[in-house]
């Protein structure tokens, strides 16, 4: 298919029909063993945008990029945008033309947060969800204030994903999100 293999990866086809069933999902999947395939998909074909809360800014043009490249129509709307460009990206946002928009939970502090309530946003992924923890070593309190993100989207499902974690910080995840 349009994905480039046949099959899924384990976990994977389970996380993408919970997702698509319309109910929340925690992924517990080591790096590398496609993570992203697992909202890409739903953004394909969900009605509205997924949102990527990602803690990296870093790798967040990277993971645009490729996704473009794979033709889906993705940005990201972060504080190393000009002005302009920002304005034309929350323009677009709010028009439904992205799948797939990547911000920084910083980035929710602000006007970004209220504005999504006039935005179609299908999917909320939490990637590198185990920064929500005080019991993680990668804590970071900014994730804290994705609380309540969920109702105030109406009710949309939330991904959290992670590569390796405890029970302990899972339980921490599920709480925090809600």
């Amino acid at each position: 298919g349009v994905f480039g293999f046949d099959d899924f990866r384990p976990g994977q086809e389970k996380i993408i029909s919970t997702v698509l069933g319309g109910r929340d999902c925690i992924g517990v999947m080591p790096t590398g063993a496609g993570k992203s395939l697992t909202f890409q998909i739903p953004a394909r074909i969900l009605p509205g945008t997924v949102l990527v809360v990602s803690p990296l800014i870093s790798l967040m043009k990277d993971q645009v990029d490729a996704l473009v490249r794979n033709g889906f129509r993705a940005t990201v709307i972060n504080s190393t945008l000009e002005f302009e460009e920002r304005r034309d990206r929350m323009r677009r946002l709010r028009a439904g033309e992205y799948e797939l928009v990547y911000v920084a939970p910083e980035g929710l502090e602000g006007g970004l947060r209220n504005f999504l309530g006039g935005v179609r946003v299908s999917l909320v992924v939490v990637d590198e969800a185990h920064c929500i923890s005080e019991w993680g070593d990668d804590f970071r309190p900014a994730y804290r204030k994705l609380r309540g993100l969920k109702a105030e989207l109406g009710g949309v499902p939330i991904l959290g994903l992670t590569a390796t974690t405890t029970r302990k910080v899972v339980g921490d995840i599920i709480r925090q999100l809600g």
